[in-house]
């Protein structure tokens, strides 16, 4: 069994909000993981994905077409806040919903198992 997950026809999260992180998230950093070249720095301490820190964000890593298909290109070494961002399949992220509406994307409707 497995669960269809509604974030590979959205990407609405990734073209609606800045993804800011601790700049040590980056591979320029000692144990970073993020590609560096694909952020930029927001102030001392933070940094965040290219495309986001626009007034019409769209992340760079950001692969497809919203609400139809999508991906991200640097899923594996995406930054804690897409990481912790979750679908809002139960009530538990409103921002979720914010972000899809943002598109024309109705609510989601909670998972159901898949066969």
């Amino acid at each position: 069994m497995s669960s269809f997950n509604p974030c590979v026809t959205c990407g609405a999260c990734c073209a609606s909000f800045r993804v800011s992180f601790y700049w040590a998230e980056g591979d320029d950093a000692p144990q970073g993981f993020v590609p560096h070249q694909l952020t930029e720095q927001v102030n001392s301490f933070y940094r965040c994905m290219q495309g986001t820190n626009n007034s019409a964000p769209r992340c760079t890593a950001l692969q497809g077409e919203i609400g139809a298909a999508v991906g991200c290109s640097i899923y594996a070494n995406r930054p804690t806040p897409c990481r912790e961002f979750d679908a809002n399949v139960d009530g538990s992220n409103p921002r979720c919903d914010q972000a899809r509406a943002r598109w024309g994307l109705g609510p989601l409707i909670p998972v159901q198992e898949v066969a």
